[in-house]
């Protein structure tokens, strides 16, 4: 049985970790060790493309907690602490930091470790110029390697006292390059992509299927494709790449599994990521989806005492019932701050994900929410229809409206709305709210047309596109 009079564990310092930390520590007065094998905790991955394009002037500037924020909340932080192993029948983990290796006992754990970005299928990436972003310090690099080597290039990245010193100085020493290939063509790579071209780069962007950001699907794709090529990136649809080459260690050529070669001075390899469940991979705690750790709808895992939260774990799709893994920052976030509570004694549910995400390509924005591919939806046991339909942002006669694309996915027998996207340049990222707060509530597409949205001219037509999406869907859901 778990003790109050032994601490809690916290393995993993950012997102979910120190949300779970700072909630148990806020509503109880128990004892609460955060353990962290960087130096960085707490941060904004989301931002580190921004920072990349110079938007965002500092790494520190990314920071939501500093170490010593966090040591006034009353935790005890442990950066550069790496741990190890963990014993759940003794209530242990094996910690090694600065002064060696040691024991710590736990009454409640919360593994929050996160994930790593993926390199394989592409060889190579050891190469000097072969980028990943996950993390501050790849982040730095990657923005050290794009300036003049005269630069000061630890003043500019900021945060001297928590970078990688080593990793800054050597990519800063690099000569800027002129042609940049990134690998993906996912969050990392639309997003890199800008960045890139930002700093006057010749950018190729290569995608093994037939569109980019295959999650948001092909009304979403197919603008941000037009976006992207009218900003002067090539892209390389259908195209997978078999390996970086090059020599004296550094990254010249990619090459293609069709022979296809480019010659570039800097690879970012954006495939995907991993979840780091190696922790408790001998332990009976359970994975799925991503090889994600399974949790219960307070986070539990299969073990007593244990819980898990952020990118290393799953939780409970809104439309399917089942475990999902969809690591993003709200997830960690709002699973960890849950569990903190459970753990202080206040039990609070973990809740439900639909896979709400949004970006920006250039000024094209795009969001999805909730089942958007017809096979998946299949798959869980619906009959989809989709409609997609294109509507203006703002009244007709108001300045500044645009046209958006709304794509609408709900199940045939019950008119349920299982998901949408949408895609345009005025405001159209933040409407998937609607969406994502429809699907979370249940709601039918009928509910959602007779949703009371806002309007006046500046903000909306009187029919918004969300509900002229509706509307159409509607139509076509009751027409069968």
């Amino acid at each position: 049985m778990p003790s109050d009079r032994e601490p809690f564990v916290v393995v993993g310092g950012d997102a979910a970790g120190l949300s779970a930390a700072s909630k148990c520590r806020r509503e109880s007065d128990r004892e609460v060790v955060v353990y962290e094998k960087g130096s960085w905790v707490s941060y904004a991955h989301c931002g580190t493309p921004y920072f990349v394009k110079g938007e965002v002037d500092e790494l520190t500037d990314l920071l939501s907690l500093s170490p010593d924020e966090v040591d006034e909340r009353g935790i005890e932080l442990c950066r550069n602490h790496e741990v190890l192993d963990v014993d759940t029948e003794a209530r242990t983990v094996s910690v090694a930091g600065p002064d060696g290796e040691f024991e710590q006992p736990y009454g409640d754990l919360l593994v929050a470790t996160g994930a790593r970005a993926l390199t394989s299928p592409v060889d190579g990436t050891d190469l000097d110029g072969a980028h990943t972003l996950h993390g501050l310090d790849s982040a730095a690099g990657i923005r050290a390697h794009l300036l003049d080597p005269d630069t000061d290039h630890l003043a500019d990245v900021g945060g001297e006292a928590f970078v990688d010193r080593e990793r800054v100085e050597r990519y800063g020493a690099m000569d800027p390059p002129e042609t940049v290939a990134i690998v993906g063509g996912g969050y990392v790579g639309i997003e890199m992509a800008e960045a890139f071209s930002t700093h006057q780069c010749d950018v190729h962007l290569f995608q093994r299927g037939a569109h980019v950001l295959p999650p948001f699907g092909e009304a979403v794709a197919e603008r941000v494709e037009a976006e992207l090529r009218e900003r002067g990136v090539t892209l390389h649809l259908e195209t997978e790449v078999a390996e970086l080459t090059g020599s004296e260690g550094r990254v010249e050529h990619l090459v293609c599994t069709g022979g296809t070669e480019l010659d570039t001075e800097l690879a970012l390899v954006g495939v995907g990521i991993q979840p780091n469940t190696e922790l408790v991979a001998d332990e009976p705690v359970g994975t799925g989806p991503g090889g994600a750790i399974v949790v219960d709808d307070h986070g539990r895992t299969g073990v007593d005492g244990v819980y898990a939260a952020g990118d290393c774990a799953t939780m409970e799709h809104a439309v399917t019932g089942e475990p999902e893994w969809v690591p993003l920052g709200l997830t960690a976030n709002r699973a960890g701050r849950a569990i903190g509570s459970t753990v202080a004694g206040d039990p609070e549910p973990v809740g439900t994900i639909a896979g709400t995400g949004v970006l920006k390509a250039f000024d094209c924005e795009a969001g999805r929410t909730g089942i958007i591919d017809p096979d998946r939806a299949r798959e869980a046991g619906f009959d989809p229809v989709s409609e997609t339909v294109t509507a203006g942002s703002r009244s007709g006669y108001y300045p500044g409206g645009s046209e958006t694309d709304v794509t609408l996915v709900a199940d045939r027998n019950s008119g349920l709305l299982l998901g949408g996207s949408i895609v345009g340049t005025d405001r159209a990222a933040i409407r998937v709210d609607i969406l994502a707060t429809a699907i979370e509530q249940g709601a039918t597409v009928g509910e959602l047309e007779r949703t009371d949205l806002a309007y006046a001219p500046p903000f909306s037509p009187v029919w918004d596109p969300v509900l002229v999406g509706a509307k159409v869907l509607r139509g076509s859901v009751e027409a069968e």
